[in-house]
């Protein structure tokens, strides 16, 4: 049996092309849940719990909070840190989430810094202190995490042999390139 693989970088850093290359490697592969939900700080675990019984592979949020306690229950995991640089994420949380306030990102960033907007500093303390705590703990445990930063070029060629795999013959997946892209053959199609 495959151990399980917790991508733990936070929404906004290229989670969604992880999914994506996972996926293609075999594994089966959830996401967010409980974004929406006012007790989420109550249920969060016990819905976690429940999800890692039914995949291999769990991206997006709330996995990436979560790392410590899934690290603790289920020995012999890969964890995956993606990353980008704070500049261009919070850029992007602004950009997707504007003033949107979810109960999740009132868990996250704090109660009263449910949206981004308006809360730059906030979350970018927040996605900061993240990454230094996951480099922290997994400091002498190299094996156990991999630290990927799309926007640096990292690909198959790191993924795979972190993860004991043959690297696929096809460029590493880009999502957000993906989207962008079909938006413009649509947009194209409709001169």
């Amino acid at each position: 049996m495959k151990p399980k693989v917790f991508c733990i970088g936070f929404h906004k850093t290229g989670t969604t092309s992880l999914e994506l290359a996972l996926k293609k490697l075999g594994y089966r592969v959830t996401g967010s849940f409980g974004t929406k939900d006012p007790d989420i700080a109550n249920k969060l675990h016990e819905m976690a719990y429940a999800r890692v019984a039914n995949f291999d592979a769990f991206e997006d949020n709330p996995w990436p909070l979560l790392y410590k306690e899934l690290d603790e229950r289920f020995p012999r995991s890969k964890f995956i840190l993606t990353r980008r640089p704070t500049d261009a994420w919070i850029r992007s949380q602004v950009k997707d989430f504007a003033l949107t306030e979810t109960p999740m990102r009132r868990w996250i960033y704090g109660e009263n810094a449910g949206c981004p907007e308006g809360n730059e500093d906030i979350y970018i303390d927040r996605y900061e202190r993240h990454n230094r705590e996951v480099l922290e703990y997994f400091k002498d445990r190299p094996n156990d995490l991999l630290v990927f930063d799309l926007p640096k070029g990292d690909g198959w060629d790191k993924l795979c042999p972190f993860l004991g795999h043959d690297t696929p013959d096809e460029p590493f997946p880009h999502a957000n390139k993906a989207s962008l892209s079909r938006k413009l053959k649509n947009w194209f199609r409709k001169l």
